[in-house]
């Protein structure tokens, strides 16, 4: 494959028709041509036990691809920066996962990658009726994280403004670790203070926050009722949430008010809006694009699971910015019924492992 030839594939608008399995083959030559190539993937090219540009052509074939991320908790960005950018990559950050299992890992983001899923949001969230020229207002992690950011990317494309908080995760979940379950407690009322502050001096329109914290801001009757008397869209994300939650949130507490759950991962630079309607009621999400997409696979064989079963959540991501394929990730789900022409899984019933790479699994506040 030529250059030129690949880069017509990865650059190809988002809703152009490309086929998946040339994706994969653009991405190969891309990221491991010593002329465009990745320098994180140029230094490995070597020590695979295949050939990326002549064995990877398939979407399937990605699962040739050994677990690498785990190496991003001590990779220089500036190694994760393809050299076809020619040294102009633009950055809009570099960001961290949770690190639920460990010192956490850094991906970058890119302006053209930001720009593909932007775009895909946005349609999103037109479909789902999300207000346009509202605000918005961040419950989640600031700091180091990717929520931070893409939050606000929301907002403002949708015209509005973003208010945040502060608010550190990893605080949380250190408290509940070493047993200081009270002072994990007195901190989540610290940034639903915060929150208060906001929605009784500000318009608000739109709400996106992790299932801990709305449980929590569902037990205060005033944070209750300044929701309800402005906010229009409730998304949840960062965890998960169950079914019974799902049901008292959306039908008692908010009635009136659209809730929607968005499932996605740091390491998949990614995330996907939840189906707007499933025959059972499940909170189900399809991949967000061909870029970006999910495998439920069974943890022991790493063989896909059938339908209605329940495995590990597998996540790849392929595209010119990054290359981060076959990625397990901290989660179990259920294998549902794809839409007609999908090529990869979708998934429901979407939960954290009890242990991840040996490590308990504390979810916390996010």
């Amino acid at each position: 494959m030529k250059t030129a030839d690949a880069l017509a594939i990865l650059d190809a608008p988002l809703d152009a028709d490309v086929d998946p399995d040339e994706l994969v083959r653009a991405a190969m030559h891309w990221h491991f041509s010593p002329e465009t190539g990745t320098p994180f993937w140029l230094d490995r090219a070597d020590r695979l036990e295949f050939d990326p540009r002549a064995d990877v052509r398939t979407r399937d074939d990605l699962r040739l691809f050994p677990q690498v991320v785990d190496e991003l908790r001590f990779t220089r960005v500036e190694d994760l920066l393809p050299r076809g950018y020619g040294g102009r990559a633009e950055v809009i950050g570099v960001f961290e996962s949770g690190g639920t299992t460990g010192s956490p890992k850094r991906v970058v983001y890119l302006a053209d990658w930001m720009e593909r899923e932007m775009a895909g949001a946005m349609r999103a969230m037109d479909e789902r009726g999300y207000p346009r020229d509202a605000n918005w207002l961040s419950l989640g992690p600031s700091g180091p994280h990717d929520y931070h950011e893409l939050t606000a990317q929301h907002a403002r494309r949708r015209g509005g403004v973003r208010f945040a908080i502060d608010f550190d995760p990893r605080w949380v979940r250190k408290c509940l670790q070493q047993g200081r379950a009270e002072e994990s407690d007195r901190y989540v009322d610290h940034v639903l203070a915060q929150a208060a502050d906001v929605l009784s001096s500000q318009r608000v329109g739109c709400v996106q926050a992790p299932p801990p914290l709305l449980e929590r801001l569902a037990r205060d009757e005033r944070l209750v009722e300044l929701v309800r008397s402005q906010v229009k869209v409730i998304t949840w994300c960062g965890t998960s949430m169950d079914r019974d939650t799902r049901d008292l949130l959306g039908q008692e507490v908010f009635p009136d008010t659209a809730i929607y759950g968005l499932y996605g991962s740091t390491m998949a630079l990614g995330a996907a809006f939840e189906r707007t309607s499933t025959d059972d009621g499940d909170s189900v999400f399809d991949p967000p694009s061909a870029n970006v997409t999910y495998e439920v696979v069974d943890p022991d064989s790493g063989k896909p699971v059938e339908h209605g079963e329940v495995g590990q959540v597998v996540m790849h991501h392929v595209s010119k910015s990054a290359l981060l394929p076959n990625n397990r990730e901290r989660d179990v789900a259920r294998r549902v019924l794809e839409p007609e022409g999908q090529v990869s899984h979708s998934v429901a019933d979407v939960r954290p492992v009890e242990h991840f790479t040996g490590v308990p699994v504390i979810v916390g506040a996010y």
